[in-house]
């Protein structure tokens, strides 16, 4: 009879036989028949229970060790550059193994998060466990979802925050990372779904108490992968920065500059200066001056830094807390240009004619020396008569000019006519305890417009000088909408009574003069919102498609390296085209543009999205204590589902179901942006004013959910609504033969499409 094998002989035919591991093939490598088969299946078991071999599908593998071949998922590039990977799979006890992966050069690009299916080596003697050799890249990372961990016997489920959700996520009792029930955590998905098609998933971090103040923006930061930790190499470079002198540039310390910026600023990396042009060529002329922090200077091409601020692309901002690009060492010391401080900066002079047409500039590496950190509202009143201490001796010689040079652009910017939305942005107050104290639409003031047209210009300026010097750059780009999309906006316009002008090529001017139409109107919110849904978004590029929305030819951004890699590249692209050092662009930058433009495009997108989801949160939790409110407002979205409606108070967005607008069935007109009731003709479109009560708010999801009680002033609340249980749907055909009568929505918008 053949002796049965020992559990040691079994694990080390596993090593020596990667490839096999069916219950079969160890039968029969050990000549088992019979009984002598059930009884290893026995043993197999047995060692599958107590962690020494797993199963993956039909194959048992030693569990202390990896597979020939694996899927990976690539970690951040380390100070070195070097690409690490983590087994997506991992049975053994201990840390999980290290995995270098060696590349070849023609390998597909690799980022953070990317899956890949990679043949493994042991690497015994050395630092790393295994290396990794690239078979193929099979997508990202396994999906993670961040939520509330509710703790069971056999471990728990997680209940995901995301309003869309619909399914939680089953958690199995060693893949709990001791969580507690209630708490806030974020996993990871693992293998197929489980019991009732749901999910499985093991808890990779564990966030805290889900209803702290402070946790809303933490949720976007997890939810959304954004990084909010600097590697201990990255911090050391930065700590170990000094301030740049002066050799090698430019003096312009003798220039009064001045930074002008929010009162809770967290980073100042532009300034400005301006007087009138003494050349008798230029009469009523300006010469503008841009100073920018020189972050180039600090973030050398393959550094730590650099390759952090890749990762990151951007800043991301939230009510409570800021996710920067860089560390504090730069972004709020030596790139933040203070008063009185001496700072390097890339600047630019840019001479303007007397009708804001810019004519000439020139660009310089530099240092400054800011005379002042001012404020918008600071600023303003300066200029209109109520300066304070510290602006009362600036205001001839430094306020004044500004104001005069910023006059002649608005010449020039009413020419060219960029797409004027007029889109209230909101401000969330929070308070020293992380809670909101105030919500409230922020004041655009004649300083912020200021500021906003030097930066337009400097980034202009920027763009047509590598174009000059013929030096690779990332462009703004920002496209012309689709024809589908204009053509659904002027069906938006015609219904509200306002013609879109047609058959010719589009221009901004012609949106201009259908906002102008509509202003002051109740259509006027309807409109703005509708364009804005009709453009394309912004993103970047190497190559020059143009920016739509500003009505310019060439556009880059240049401005704000602090808180922007495009802007890094831009600097560094204009260190090189006039070979102010070695810090330019490298050849890795040049080779790597166009990933490098799709890589913070995708930052910025995920950044928008977590601002946005963050804001949601902190407005449902301010409005938590408000339930069975009242408010008013315009319907902002139409779905089958629902409708949305902004509401007037706050901004925020809530969902009026469709089960809470009437008891009929509701066509929905995807193209026209409206729900219309099959049996009354009831017509919901956005841009309705209509008043509700706040049913829920849940901070957690930052959902919002309304009862609808006067649409068009037509009252729905009473006993003839036709809300669910409500009662007879008689409101329905008084509210068609309302807008049939004062707006006849439906019917032109069935005719525009004949």
């Amino acid at each position: 009879m053949t002796p049965m094998p020992t559990r040691q002989q079994i694990l080390d035919w596993l090593a020596d036989n990667p490839g096999a591991g069916a219950k079969r093939d160890i039968a029969q490598a050990f000549g088992l028949k019979g009984a002598a088969k059930i009884e290893l299946k026995r043993i197999l078991k047995e060692m599958t229970a107590e962690g020494l071999i797993e199963r993956r599908r039909r194959s048992f593998h030693d569990a202390a060790k990896l597979p020939p071949v694996s899927v990976l998922e690539v970690l951040p590039p380390d100070s070195a550059g070097d690409l690490w990977a983590r087994p997506m799979e991992w049975g053994g006890e201990g840390a999980e193994p290290t995995i270098l992966l060696v590349t070849k050069p023609d390998d597909p690009a690799l980022g953070a998060r990317d899956r890949i299916l990679a043949r493994l080596a042991e690497t015994p003697g050395a630092a790393h466990d295994y290396e990794a050799r690239l078979i193929r890249k099979i997508g990202q990372a396994s999906h993670r979802v961040v939520g509330i961990f509710r703790k069971s016997a056999e471990g728990g489920r997680i209940s995901p925050i995301d309003k869309g959700a619909d399914k939680d996520w089953i958690v199995a009792a060693g893949a709990t990372n001791d969580a507690r029930d209630g708490e806030l955590v974020e996993a990871e998905q693992i293998g197929p779904k489980g019991r009732m098609g749901l999910p499985r998933a093991r808890i990779i971090e564990r966030l805290g108490d889900p209803s702290a103040p402070r946790a809303v923006s933490l949720i976007a930061i997890h939810q959304h992968g954004i990084p909010d930790d600097f590697p201990d190499a990255v911090i050391a470079e930065a700590d170990a920065a000094q301030p740049a002198g002066l050799e090698g540039r430019e003096d312009l310390t003798g220039l009064p500059f001045v930074t002008i910026d929010p009162a809770d600023a967290r980073d100042r990396d532009d300034a400005c200066h301006a007087h009138a042009d003494d050349d008798p060529a230029n009469e009523g002329g300006h010469i503008l001056w841009v100073a920018i922090a020189d972050v180039a200077h600090y973030v050398r091409p393959g550094s730590a830094l650099d390759r952090e601020a890749r990762l990151r692309g951007n800043s991301t901002y939230f009510p409570d807390r800021v996710v920067p690009m860089l560390p504090d060492r730069l972004s709020g010391d030596l790139c933040s240009l203070h008063e009185h401080v001496p700072r390097a900066v890339l600047a630019v002079r840019m001479k303007i004619d007397a009708s804001g047409t810019k004519i000439g500039h020139r660009f310089t590496r530099g240092l400054i020396r800011s005379v002042a950190s001012l404020e918008y509202g600071q600023v303003q009143s300066a200029q209109e008569g109520r300066p304070d201490e510290k602006t009362a001796p600036l205001v001839e010689e430094i306020i004044a000019p500004l104001y005069d040079c910023y006059g002649a652009l608005a010449q020039a910017r009413a020419r060219r006519q960029p797409l004027e939305l007029d889109l209230p942005e909101r401000q969330i107050v929070i308070d020293d305890q992380g809670r909101v104290a105030s919500v409230r639409f922020k004041e655009r003031i004649d300083a912020h417009k200021l500021i906003e047209e030097f930066m337009v210009l400097a980034n202009v300026a920027a763009a047509e000088e590598l174009e000059r010097l013929r030096r690779p750059l990332l462009y703004r780009v920002h496209e012309e909408p689709s024809p589908d999309k204009i053509e659904a906006l002027r069906e938006v316009a015609q219904a509200s009574g306002f013609t879109l002008a047609k058959g010719q090529v589009l221009k901004t001017a012609h949106l201009n003069r259908l906002l102008e139409q509509a202003e002051g109107s109740d259509f006027d919110e309807l409109v703005n919102i509708s364009t804005l849904r009709a453009m394309t978004q912004a993103y970047y590029a190497p190559q020059n498609f143009g920016h739509f929305g500003l009505a310019l030819r060439s556009y880059a951004h240049f401005t704000s390296p602090i808180r922007r890699y495009s802007d890094l590249i831009v600097h560094r692209a204009l260190v090189s085209g006039h070979g102010w050092g070695k810090d330019g662009l490298s050849a890795w930058d040049i080779e790597n543009l166009a990933e490098t433009a799709q890589q913070i495009s995708d930052t910025e997108r995920r950044s928008m999205m977590a601002e946005r989801d963050t804001t949601d949160r902190y407005l449902a939790a301010y409005l938590s204590d408000r339930v069975g409110s009242e408010f008013t407002g315009r319907i902002s979205g139409v779905q089958k589902f629902g409708a949305f409606v902004k509401l007037d108070e706050t901004g925020a967005d809530g969902l009026i179901p469709i089960r809470e607008i009437g008891r009929e069935f509701f066509h929905y007109d995807r193209e026209a942006q409206q729900l219309i009731g099959a049996d009354t003709g009831m017509v919901v479109a956005i841009g309705m004013r209509a008043r509700v009560r706040l049913s829920e708010a849940v901070p957690v999801t930052g959902g919002l959910m309304l009862e609808l009680l006067e649409l068009e002033g037509i009252d729905l609340s009473g006993p003839g609504g036709g809300g669910r249980g409500k009662g007879p749907v008689r409101r329905g055909r008084k509210l068609a033969a309302f807008k049939a009568k004062e707006r006849g929505v439906a019917r032109k918008v069935k005719r525009s499409r004949r």
